[in-house]
């Protein structure tokens, strides 16, 4: 391993507590926005908030930074797209956190990283690497267990509780699906763009479409209720900050975005969703969760190890 390598698979103190704070804001973004969405508030108004402030800060940090464009022809039909599949997946997650506990909402949602191997090999030809292969059986298993597929656990039976979380989870699977294809498309066509220019045009454009979306569906809903306000407003504060940590604070500690710490946001979240919607799933559910967990951060380890 190179000194670059083992630099990179090593946290300091600081950017190791960073990436628990974004992981904690981030699970409390969506218990969040569950909270909300008890109280008047649809999937489309919370994105459309959430975005649209999270665009201006991010757009008012570019131009305080004076970060150039440099946008060559590939990135200007690459980026639109990037924006509109992480607009999709935005309203896919946050609906599967409408119908299901938050944190197998959020369980479903972490196997992207499979959903990223299949659209490697499906639109570039990429084989999946040998550990993504290894990794696939355990994450499969582990989200069967924090699902509860066969409905052993809810004593409904597997047709009695996939009547009960089948729109859920399949909103979680297309939000993964929709959240990988964007880093595919992320690395391999607006690569060279930098990622402070990409950020801001994603947040710009899932803000416009979300905007443009309400209009289509007679206007923003919102809260009818303070309870609804406080999480419409919780959301949007928790998930602005994360972002704008994310975009200012972890590069200047050497940190990528995506590390595999963060992927514990959904332990997080079952923490506060229990603490604060009185949310609670099975011991095996817990289990399976934490196998998908563990999973996706051994991936995440891994691929850091040997960058």
């Amino acid at each position: 391993m190179n000194q670059r390598a083992a630099h990179a698979g090593t946290l300091s103190t600081t950017a190791f507590a960073t990436l628990l704070l974004i992981a904690f804001m981030m699970g409390a973004n969506h218990v969040a926005a569950r909270v909300a969405f008890e109280h008047g508030v649809d999937v489309v108004t919370a994105v459309a908030f959430r975005s649209t402030v999270t665009a201006v800060v991010v757009g008012l940090l570019l131009l305080h930074q004076r970060v150039p464009l440099n946008l060559q022809r590939r990135h200007r039909w690459a980026l639109p797209g990037i924006g509109v599949l992480i607009a999709v997946q935005s309203l896919c997650l946050y609906s599967a956190v409408a119908r299901l506990p938050v944190a197998l909402a959020l369980l479903a949602f972490n196997t992207y990283p499979l959903w990223t191997a299949l659209w490697a090999r499906v639109v570039y030809g990429h084989r999946a690497e040998r550990r993504v292969l290894m990794a696939m059986p355990a994450m499969l298993l582990g989200l069967a267990l924090a699902l509860d597929v066969l409905g052993a656990a809810s004593g409904l039976g597997a047709a009695g509780q996939w009547r009960q979380i089948g729109t859920g989870v399949a909103f979680a699977l297309a939000a993964a699906a929709t959240f990988g294809l964007a880093l595919v498309l992320t690395q391999h066509e607006a690569g060279g763009v930098d990622g402070r220019v990409r950020t801001a045009t994603t947040m710009a454009l899932v803000a416009v479409l979300a905007l443009a979306a309400s209009g289509l569906q007679g206007g923003l809903h919102l809260p009818n209720a303070a309870a609804g306000w406080a999480g419409l407003g919780a959301l949007t504060l928790l998930y602005g900050t994360a972002f704008t940590i994310m975009f200012t604070v972890l590069p200047r500690l050497g940190v990528v975005g995506n590390s595999a710490i963060m992927n514990v946001e959904p332990i997080f979240a079952l923490v506060l969703a229990w603490a604060v919607l009185g949310q609670s799933i099975a011991a095996v559910q817990v289990l399976g969760g934490l196998i998908v967990v563990a999973t996706v951060v051994w991936l995440g380890l891994r691929r850091r190890a040997q960058a």
